[in-house]
């Protein structure tokens, strides 16, 4: 049984990873474990609360360890009570049991991603895109595109930009005043800082650089060296009142700046995290489109194992608010657009 099976009331004897583990300390003043649980099905919270210092070797962020343990509901959400822990020998693991992937193959992403890419028709937009993603490539396919909050298994990095790209094309449709190869340029490049704010694919934390900078600060720096790399600021070098006769380097300059705008401006306002807000159309575009399938994905996991007519727990970023889940709506099976119905709206 994996964990979105778990119901209330189950013992559960079994194997979990730990991609998160700390210690508490109650009023009395004793000390207790808390801990996310995962599997390749989804995540659990789990309570500790009897201390015990052989624990310590077992009880980290990254171990795999067999536990015993009662699923119970809490707040509106199941939790597990741990009984008992144990290190398991880890050279032993199979860790396609312990880590969720996107709901599509990596071979199809890698196809959706080089279709994107090969439709962007402007050729300054498109060189510095495609050079940026190459960079980046090996890990941009298998990356979380975050610790807990969404899109936070293997390749939900690649998952949530192919999403968006999906969204983009569409929505470009609808707006056709919206320039699509910039739309579609930024919403493939706007995380790709992701892949140095976190450590990885197990157990995923924030890095050195993710604490410090954050990937909106990391990706713009990326970007900046990549078209400074390209020639994209050799206009830069050109006298002021000469620059007039060189509009192929203006507007490569042009080019690579928009870019750098929907990198900045994707968080929409400072307090989420961009130092400046969107002043373009297409740069509102991806920030309001990011924001869109962020949320259904924070949405998706929080109504996992919610029966119909139910309601979440708060959300803590969804404004603490809760939601229900409709009786009579059935959710769509297919994440996103296929690569022949891609193409398509591509052309």
């Amino acid at each position: 049984m994996n964990i979105s099976q778990f119901n209330a009331g189950d013992r559960i004897v079994g194997q979990f990873l730990l991609a998160d583990a700390k210690k508490g300390v109650k009023e009395s003043g004793a000390v207790y474990w808390s801990m996310v649980l995962q599997d390749n099905s989804g995540t659990m919270e789990a309570k500790k609360w009897d201390y015990s210092p052989e624990d310590e070797k077992a009880i980290v962020k990254g171990n795999v360890i067999q536990l015993d343990g009662d699923v119970l509901r809490y707040r509106n959400a199941l939790q597990m009570k741990v009984h008992s822990v144990e290190l398991i020998d880890q050279d032993k693991v199979d860790w396609s049991r312990f880590l969720s992937c996107a709901p599509m193959s990596v071979e199809l992403m890698k196809d959706k991603l080089d279709l994107c890419l090969s439709k962007i028709a402007d050729h300054d937009i498109a060189a510095l895109t495609k050079a940026l993603v190459k960079d980046f490539l090996d890990d941009f396919l298998i990356y979380p595109a975050a610790v807990r909050n969404h899109h936070d298994y293997l390749g939900g990095l690649l998952f949530h930009s192919l999403t968006m790209a999906d969204m983009a094309v569409n929505v470009c449709r609808v707006y056709p005043m919206l320039n699509r190869d910039l739309v579609l340029a930024g919403v493939l490049i706007h995380d790709l800082g992701k892949t140095i704010e976190l450590s990885g694919t197990k157990a995923t934390s924030f890095t050195l650089e993710g604490k410090l900078l954050g990937h909106i600060s990391i990706g713009h720096a990326e970007l900046r060296r990549k078209a400074r790399e390209m020639g994209y600021f050799a206009i830069d070098e050109i006298p002021e009142e000469r620059r007039l006769e060189h509009p192929d380097l203006l507007k490569k300059k042009e080019v690579a700046t928009l870019l750098e705008h929907i990198v900045l401006s994707h968080h929409s306002k400072p307090e989420f995290g961009s130092p400046v807000m969107p002043a373009t159309r297409e740069a509102l575009a991806v920030a309001m489109i990011d924001d869109l399938d962020a949320k259904m994905a924070i949405l998706d996991k929080a109504y996992k194992g919610l029966e119909p007519g139910g309601i979440t727990a708060k959300l803590f970023n969804m404004d603490d608010r809760y939601f229900y889940k409709a009786t009579f709506v059935e959710e769509g099976k297919t994440p996103g657009l296929t690569l022949a119905e891609l193409e398509e709206d591509l052309k």
